[in-house]
């Protein structure tokens, strides 16, 4: 696999804000943020997608998910928040396994506007 920008990102040979790192696991802010808090979360393994993971690799998938509760800790948002993971070359723009963590929005937020901004962050 060729090098992702992910890959380039933990390598430190690009920039990003940081939000969070361990031995497996790098968060870091979207770009492109679709909503008050966007990070991604990406292990440091280059799978390129979630299909390239054993499913007996329970250690990976389980630190996945504890990482993506660990950032929402961190950020602040753990009452109130949402992660999506796109699958497959068709629809991953990144070829290697990330999760989207969102979150941030206030209590007067519709949650209409909410739901809007989630399903053209999925459909991007």
């Amino acid at each position: 696999m060729s090098d992702s920008i992910f890959s380039k990102i933990i390598a430190r040979e690009i920039p990003a804000t940081i939000q969070y790192e361990d031995d497996d696991f790098i968060a870091f802010n979207d770009l492109y943020p679709k909503a008050p808090v966007h990070v991604l979360i990406v292990p440091k393994h280059p799978y390129q997608t979630l299909e390239k993971v054993a499913l007996s690799n329970t250690a990976f998938h389980a630190g996945l998910l504890q990482t993506v509760r660990k950032v929402a800790k961190i950020l602040d948002i753990s009452d109130n928040y949402k992660i999506f993971m796109n699958v497959g070359s068709k629809v991953q723009q990144v070829q290697h396994i990330h999760v989207h963590l969102t979150g941030g929005w206030t209590k007067n937020q519709d949650v209409g506007a909410i739901e809007e901004e989630a399903a053209q962050l999925i459909n991007e």
